[in-house]
């Protein structure tokens, strides 16, 4: 059933496309894992997507899988970080591009350094609330990371 759920998610129709996506959102944890074997299909998906709600919701998917030092993507991070500054892009593809930035990020301390970069870049204009707590939530993750690694190092 999934399959075919699956399948209707690269409609030819956008409202069956938008809500077979949407279906996937809101699946339990148990069931999202599933789509743990389509990370990669579904980044290349969301690299070419033009369509606001599909890049959206297919963010939305990656956002709920981990993300590992080993199979990381140069070109998927490479587009969350250049979509954390783009005001171009809607508020809630922006804060999904922060949380999966730093999920790709956290491995390596280089990267880490780019990405708050991006993300003081980012406080220089006026945020919405939603990109607002995005920012939080990662400086937060960040500090804690950097403490972690602190106290490993005693």
């Amino acid at each position: 059933m999934k399959a075919a759920l699956y399948g209707l998610t690269t409609a030819a129709d956008v409202r069956v496309s938008v809500n077979a996506l949407w279906v996937f959102t809101h699946l339990d944890e148990a069931d999202n894992a599933w789509l743990y074997a389509k990370q990669d299909e579904m980044i290349d998906r969301v690299l070419q997507e033009t369509h606001i709600a599909h890049c959206r919701l297919l963010l939305s998917l990656l956002h709920r899988q981990p993300f590992k030092a080993e199979s990381l993507r140069a070109d998927f991070m490479d587009y969350c970080l250049s979509k954390i500054t783009a005001v171009a892009q809607p508020y809630a593809i922006r804060a999904l591009c922060i949380k999966l930035a730093y999920e790709q990020c956290r491995h390596y301390p280089e990267l880490l350094a780019e990405l708050q970069m991006a993300l003081e870049l980012l406080q220089t204009e006026r945020l919405s609330p939603g990109l607002a707590s995005a920012l939080r939530q990662v400086e937060r993750k960040m500090r804690k990371g950097k403490r972690v690694k602190r106290s490993e190092e005693r």
